[in-house]
C-alpha cells in the first residue's frame, strides 16, 4: 500500500467497493459465470468483429480498388485511414445514444450504420461516393468499440469482467482473419465490402431477440424489477441480486456526485498528480498506435508482395497466418498480465517489437531473397509480441491509472487519442515508406518503438494488484500531490449528500418492460 504524503488531509474515507467500479465482498467471490453471461457476452463481442473484418477486407482489396477506381495513391490511404477519424465520431457520439435510448437500441444503431456504409462501397463508381459510404462504416466502427466493452462490464459479474471483456479483442482479430480469408473467396473488391453486412445483421437479430438490456441502465431509468429479472439470469439460482441492484444504485450516486463535485477543470488544468495520470492513461494508447501496428496490418499486402509473394493464395495464406498468430497471443497476453505484471510485460512486448522492426528494416537493406522471407518471419513476430503486451495492455492500463473523479472524462481523452494516432499513422504509412524507402521507414519506426520503451520505464506504474483507490493514493505519493486525495474527499461528501436527498424510485410500468 503506497503512503500519503506529509501534507495529504489526515483523514481520509473508506471508499466502498461500487466506489471502484465493483461489486461488494458479499458478492464479489467465488461467482461462477452462468450460460446465459456467457452467451449475452459472446453477442456483445461478436460487435468487433466488424471493425476487424473491415481492416481485414481493406487490406485485401485496398489495391485492388486503387486500380479499380484509378485512385492515386495518396487516395489510397486516406480512403483506408479515414475510417479512424469517423470512429472518433462515432465513440464520441456513442455516449449519448447508450444512454438515452440503452445499450440493445444502440447495438442496432451501430449495426445499421456499418450495413449502410458497406453498401454504399459496394455500389461505389466514384472515389467520392466511396469516401461517404466510408463515413457510415467508420461511425459504426466507432460506435461499436465504445459498446462493446461497456456492455459486457455491465452484464458480467466483477470476478469475471476482465475475462470476458477482452473477448472483444479476441473478436476483432477474429474479424481480421475473416477479412484476410476473402482474397481466397473471391478477387472481387465489392463483394468483400458487401459480405460485411452478414455480422450486422446478425447483431440486429440477436440485439432484438436475444440480448437483455444492461441491469445497470435499467436501474439508472427507474426499471429495478426488470433489471432484478435479468440479473437472475446472469448470476446463479438463488443469488441476492437485491445487493447487486442496490450496489449499482450506490455507484450510480457517485457518479452524479463526480459530476457535481468535479467537473472538466481539473482535466484542463492538472495538478501534477493527474498530470502524470493523463500522462500515462491517454499516451499509452497513443504509443499503442504510434508503434504503427494498425497501418502495417491495412497495407501487408503491399509489403508481402514487395518480399516476394506473388501469388494470391499465398498471399491469402500468409495473411491468415499473422492473423491467427495475432489473436492466439492476445489470448496469451490477457492471462500474463496478472501473473507476470503490467510494466514487465509492457516493456517486453516493446523490446520485441522494436527488435522485429529492426529485423525488417535490415532485411530491406540487404534486399536478397533469402532477406525478403525474413521480411514475413519478422512481421509474425512483431504481431506476436504486440499482441502479448502493448496492444491490451494499452486500454488495460489506461482503465486502471485514473482517478474516480476524472476517468470518464479521460478514458474519452484516450480513445480519441488513439484514434487519430492511428489516424495519422494509416494515411501516412506509405507516402512515407516511399518517400524514406521501405528499410529506413522501419528503422523509423523502430526509433519511435524506443521512445514508447523509455516512456514506458521511465512514467508508467507498476499496476498489478492495486485497487482504484490505491492508485489515487500512489499517484499522490509518486508527485506529492494531495490534490487527488482532496478531490476524492470531495466527492465522498458529495456521494453523502445525494444519498441524503435522493427520493425513492418509483417501479416501471409494464410499457417500459423490454
Amino acid at each position: 500500500m503506497a503512503t500519503l504524503p506529509d501534507d495529504a488531509p489526515s483523514e481520509i474515507p473508506k471508499l466502498s467497493a461500487s466506489h471502484e467500479g465493483e461489486h461488494h465482498k458479499d458478492f464479489g467471490g467465488d461467482i461462477q459465470i452462468t450460460r446465459s453471461t456467457y452467451l449475452f457476452a459472446l453477442c456483445a463481442a461478436l460487435n468487433s468483429v466488424n471493425l476487424g473484418y473491415d481492416i481485414g477486407t481493406s487490406t485485401s482489396a485496398g489495391k485492388l480498388v486503387q486500380q479499380d477506381l484509378a485512385l492515386t495513391m495518396s487516395q489510397r490511404e486516406v480512403f483506408v485511414g479515414s475510417l479512424n477519424l469517423w470512429a472518433m465520431f462515432g465513440a464520441l457520439g456513442s455516449n449519448f445514444v447508450t444512454d438515452r435510448y440503452g445499450r440493445r437500441k444502440s447495438f442496432v444503431v451501430a449495426a445499421i450504420l456499418f450495413i449502410i456504409g458497406s453498401i454504399i462501397q459496394t455500389m461505389t463508381g466514384s472515389y467520392g461516393l466511396l469516401m461517404f459510404g466510408r463515413v457510415f462504416v467508420g461511425l459504426g466502427v466507432g460506435f461499436g468499440l465504445a459498446l462493446d466493452p461497456i456492455y459486457i462490464a455491465e452484464i458480467t459479474p466483477a470476478k469475471h469482467r476482465g475475462e470476458l471483456v477482452t473477448w472483444s479483442e479476441i473478436s476483432l482479430n477474429i474479424g481480421l482473419v475473416l477479412g484476410f480469408s476473402m482474397k481466397l473467396i473471391t478477387s472481387n473488391w465489392r463483394l468483400m465490402f458487401l459480405a460485411g453486412v452478414v455480422i450486422p445483421l446478425l447483431m440486429i437479430f440477436l440485439a432484438l431477440k436475444v440480448m437483455p438490456e444492461s441491469p445497470r441502465w435499467l436501474v439508472a431509468n427507474n426499471q429495478e424489477e426488470t433489471a432484478k429479472l435479468i440479473l437472475q439470469r446472469i448470476y446463479p439460482e438463488n443469488f441476492d441480486v437485491d445487493a447487486v441492484v442496490n450496489d449499482i444504485k450506490d455507484a450510480l450516486q457517485r457518479e452524479q456526485a463526480t459530476e457535481q463535485a468535479v467537473g472538466w477543470g481539473v482535466v484542463l488544468h492538472p495538478t501534477p498528480a493527474f498530470k502524470r495520470m493523463l500522462l500515462v492513461g491517454v499516451g499509452l494508447p497513443i504509443a499503442q498506435q504510434i508503434v504503427g501496428v494498425e497501418a502495417i496490418q491495412y497495407y501487408l499486402v503491399d509489403i508481402i508482395e514487395d518480399a516476394g509473394f506473388d501469388s494470391s493464395v499465398k498471399e491469402s495464406l500468409v495473411l491468415i497466418l499473422i492473423g491467427i498468430f495475432k489473436a492466439f497471443f492476445v489470448v496469451i497476453g490477457g492471462k500474463l498480465f496478472d501473473r507476470r505484471g503490467r510494466k514487465p510485460l509492457l516493456l517486453v512486448s516493446l523490446s520485441g517489437v522494436a527488435l522485429s522492426l529492426l529485423i525488417i528494416a535490415l532485411a530491406y537493406v540487404i534486399d536478397s531473397k533469402a532477406s525478403k522471407g525474413l521480411v514475413i518471419v519478422a512481421i509474425i513476430a512483431y504481431m506476436t509480441f504486440f499482441s502479448i503486451g502493448i496492444g491490451p495492455g494499452a486500454w488495460l492500463l489506461a482503465s486502471e491509472v485514473f482517478a474516480t473523479c476524472i476517468r470518464a472524462k479521460a478514458m474519452s481523452l484516450a480513445t480519441i487519442g488513439n484514434r487519430a494516432a492511428a489516424f495519422f499513422m494509416s494515411s501516412t504509412f506509405l507516402s512515407l515508406a516511399n518517400a524514406m524507402g521501405w528499410g529506413t521507414f522501419f528503422l523509423f519506426l523502430m526509433a519511435i518503438c524506443m521512445m514508447v520503451i523509455a516512456f514506458t520505464y521511465f512514467f508508467v506504474p507498476e499496476t498489478k494488484g492495486r485497487s482504484l483507490e490505491d492508485m489515487t493514493v500512489y499517484f499522490a505519493e509518486l508527485t506529492g500531490d494531495k490534490s487527488v486525495l482532496e478531490a476524492e474527499v470531495k466527492i465522498h461528501k458529495a456521494v453523502e449528500m445525494v444519498g441524503r436527498e435522493e427520493e425513492p424510485r418509483p417501479k416501471p410500468s409494464s410499457s417500459e418492460v423490454l
